[in-house]
């Protein structure tokens, strides 16, 4: 830290003599010399005034973001402007809207090439252990840490443990900043459930598996040929959802030392089998739109969805042809028990150019995360906050938006997929395998998982070269 050295100058006063009073009570005072002016040099103080060893002032911070249409791209861009005519140091962030996260990913790699970094930079995590991995992100402690522009103890302390580890590398890097977050959900049709006997959401695989196979008997039976088929759970294998259910039941898809992939684990089996079951039984079909509009017509009971999803859900049900039923979220069921749940992070780097540009995009970011501007952008975006003292400035959206509220309750329990490189590759095989095993009969799951860990281990080794 430099610090500036501020001189004052103290004087310093000496009072020389008193005043002699002649004895009797009609003496007059004698004459008194003058003062004696000092003649010594000022006696100088030193008070330090802390400073910050890297300057902002000035700075201009490109910000590559994905929200460029709707509410959440009028939030972010008003945030921008708020920040930009407010901060001391007189920063101006530039954002810049770069379309889907792959159009994101793929610009970003053409900077690197060419070294025209942008300051900030949003993504999923893997992608950016990628841009770590060759130095085009930085490590943020030093800037989380830094004794001027660095986060409280008690700032730390209130970001959610789960966002935060959904940041960092196997090896402890924090390269990527939470700023909001979303957890994967089902969402539940509770008044046709309970229209076909069932009080309760399920809260394990069996109960799952029977209230699913009842909605698709009930679609069967009806006389519309056309949700025949339909009814139970819309199954889209993708890695996100496996790890879903995976973490629920307080399994993983790493290594106990978490030097590796390891899918053979009992948990990953038992989700493979209960996929399988649901399948072959005809209680989930397969689906290809997002966020399932199939949910708001009766023909799924259950759909899997980013609580992002809420506000295309309700829209859904607002449209044309719904049926007007009241339905809520849930958690992942369990086969004995676990309480995790799988959140994923809208993240942010910051991109390696020199120190005054990214103390300035951290000086934005540290804004950008604060409690009162977090609030503004979950109101905007319908996300989650990473930091629970953003909850009080929420209170009145949460009051008007309760299922929003109810899925607040599964952020404590939130876990993170891999922050790896590999994980890029990683989660389209995982993908490729479990489709691979609803084609295929319940012996060949044992062999296709084995060859997912050669697969993943592969992955691990060329994203290291």
């Amino acid at each position: 830290m430099i610090k500036n050295m501020i001189k004052v100058i103290l004087p310093v006063t000496v009072i020389l003599s008193m005043l002699l009073v002649a004895c009797g009570p009609t003496a007059t005072p004698e004459p008194t010399e003058p003062p004696v002016v000092p003649t010594e040099e000022p006696t100088e103080v030193i008070t330090e005034v802390p400073t910050p060893e890297v300057d902002p002032t000035g700075q201009t911070v490109t910000f590559w973001h994905v929200w460029g249409t709707g509410l959440p791209n009028e939030t972010m861009l008003a945030i921008v402007d708020d920040f930009n005519a407010s901060n001391e140091w007189g920063i101006t962030v530039e954002a810049v809207d770069q379309g889907k996260y792959s159009n994101l990913e793929d610009a970003f790699n053409a900077a690197v090439q060419t070294g025209d970094l942008p300051d900030l930079v949003t993504g999923y995590t893997n992608a950016m252990a990628n841009w770590y991995a060759v130095d085009a992100v930085v490590d943020l402690t030093p800037l989380v840490t830094d004794s001027f522009f660095g986060l409280s103890a008690d700032d730390w302390a209130a970001f959610y443990e789960g966002a935060i580890t959904g940041g960092k590398a196997p090896d402890g890097t924090f390269f990527a900043f939470p700023i909001s977050q979303s957890a994967n959900v089902i969402f539940y049709n509770s008044q046709w459930a309970q229209e076909l006997g069932f009080a309760n959401p399920p809260t394990n695989y069996a109960e799952f598996k029977e209230q699913a196979c009842a909605a698709t008997a009930a679609n069967t039976a009806d006389d519309n040929p056309d949700n025949d088929g339909t009814g139970g759970l819309v199954l889209y294998t993708g890695a996100s959802n496996v790890a879903s259910f995976v973490f629920a039941n307080d399994g993983d898809m790493l290594t106990e030392d978490k030097s590796g992939y390891d899918f053979a684990d009992e948990t990953v089996y038992d989700v493979a089998v209960f996929f399988k079951d649901l399948w072959d039984s005809g209680c989930a079909y397969p689906t290809e739109s997002y966020p399932n509009p199939e949910f708001a017509t009766r023909k799924a009971l259950f759909t899997i969805s980013s609580s992002a999803g809420l506000p295309y859900q309700v829209a859904a049900f607002d449209a044309e042809g719904a049926i007007k039923d009241e339905w809520t979220l849930m958690p992942f069921p369990v086969k004995d028990g676990g309480q995790s749940v799988n959140l994923f992070g809208q993240y942010v780097a910051i991109g390696n150019t020199n120190p005054e540009r990214m103390m300035a995009t951290w000086v934005f970011l540290k804004y950008l995360t604060s409690p009162e501007v977090q609030a503004k952008w979950i109101e905007g975006s319908a996300y989650y906050p990473t930091r629970n003292d953003t909850l009080p400035f929420l209170a009145e959206y949460q009051a008007a938006n309760p299922l929003w509220g109810y899925g607040l309750t599964f952020l404590q329990y939130g876990k993170a997929e891999p922050a790896w490189p590999s994980w890029t590759s990683v989660r389209r095989s995982v993908g490729d395998t479990f489709a691979a095993i609803l084609q295929g009969t319940l012996d060949d799951i044992p062999g296709l998982l084995d060859a997912l860990n050669v697969t993943a281990a592969e992955a691990i080794v060329e994203t290291e070269e």
